[in-house]
């Protein structure tokens, strides 16, 4: 193949008449690169090639298969669908030309046929083909950009989550750990309830804003390492309403489903936790699954005023608790979970303290390791 070309368009010609593949080809061949096929099945042969042709001009009443059919198949394929058509054909009556655009037809020329439309319409379709492909291109390539960025900007928003949720735990404990490992646990309890992978995650995501009205409350009450009396505790409680406040009514569906574990998981299944006595499953599921986590996680971790549980121990409070303070479902699942759980543990304590700037998504668990 020549550079001249190379450079050129390529037009199919399809007709079963040597005679009106020689008008065709001789009207076309100094302007564009042309292949011939004398039916429907070797125009799709053609088509179908590396080499696929720019523009097709496709004669009707063929053997084997007939130019309507040819059309149709193409239309069809993904890799031929945008090559325009243009019927070449004797039938001139109006339901042949309708049944022709109704197959995806870009025109219709009529037998015998004139030369300078034959390359007017030619032209004007190769270009409107050219225009349709550039226009294809940049709403592909704008996509691309607006996904790019939808990502930075989801990024960027689950950091900003992750902080707030660190924010409070710096105050009273362990330089942010606690959110590390309850987030994992929450999204591993979250999978093995049913949930799906995605709401498993924005669950791990949001859960680390459970706390964060601790940052409204007195540190000589959020510190206090000894027994808080009744009055304090009643301080110490209203966290709970203090973060959903903080956080309010948000367009993004994370922030929300924040808001609603930091106003419930202090809830309990016998209707006797804060700060509305929720009861059963009036409790939101996403505050029963944290609610199990921060428990075990408390329990489990060094504080001031106590030494850590073992899992063991932790795992047989979280059981007896089934029906009192937990939704039953869930502590047995979780109990169930022992190993998984042990694992997130053993892995969050090869990490020193969580750094600033510290994307928890970055860092958690893949989920795809619990498959339930």
């Amino acid at each position: 193949m020549t550079n001249r070309e190379k450079a050129l368009k390529t037009v199919l010609i399809v007709d079963d008449s040597p005679e009106n593949l020689d008008i065709m080809r001789g009207i076309l061949s100094p302007f564009y690169r042309v292949l011939v096929a004398t039916n429907g099945r070797k125009a799709l042969k053609v088509a179908m090639s590396p080499s696929r042709p720019d523009l097709i001009l496709m004669d009707i009443n063929m053997p084997e298969m007939d130019g309507y059919e040819a059309c149709r198949l193409l239309k069809l394929d993904s890799w031929t669908s945008n090559i325009p058509i243009l019927f070449v054909t004797a039938k001139s009556d109006m339901e042949d030309e309708s049944l022709g655009f109704a197959l995806g037809a870009s025109d219709y020329l009529v037998k015998p046929v004139n030369p300078p439309i034959v390359l007017a319409r030619v032209k004007t379709h190769l270009v409107i083909h050219d225009q349709v492909n550039l226009l294809a291109d940049q709403i592909e390539m704008r996509t691309k950009q607006l996904e790019l960025r939808n990502i930075e900007l989801e990024e960027t928003c689950y950091e900003v989550i992750c902080q707030l949720g660190r924010a409070a735990e710096y105050r009273d404990n362990e330089t942010g750990m606690h959110v590390l490992r309850m987030s994992r646990y929450t999204g591993v309890l979250a999978l093995k309830a049913g949930l799906s992978k995605p709401e498993a995650e924005e669950l791990m995501i949001a859960a680390p804003m459970h706390d964060l009205g601790k940052i409204g409350i007195p540190d000589h009450i959020l510190l206090k390492p000894g027994k808080l009396t009744d009055e304090e505790f009643a301080i110490m409680r209203t966290h709970a309403e203090i973060g959903y406040k903080i956080i309010g009514k948000q367009n993004s569906a994370i922030l929300n489903l924040g808001a609603l574990i930091a106003l419930t998981h202090h809830e309990k299944w016998n209707g006797r936790g804060y700060p509305r006595k929720l009861q059963g499953e009036d409790i939101p599921l996403a505050g029963r699954i944290v609610a199990i986590c921060d428990v075990f996680d408390a329990l489990t971790s060094v504080r001031p005023y106590k030494a850590a549980w073992s899992v063991d121990d932790a795992m047989a409070l979280i059981a007896k608790e089934s029906g009192g303070h937990f939704d039953p479902r869930l502590a047995a699942l979780f109990v169930d979970l022992k190993h998984e759980i042990v694992a997130i543990m053993e892995h969050c304590q090869t990490i020193q303290e969580v750094p600033l700037g510290f994307n928890l998504v970055g860092e958690q668990l893949e989920l795809k390791q619990f498959s339930f």
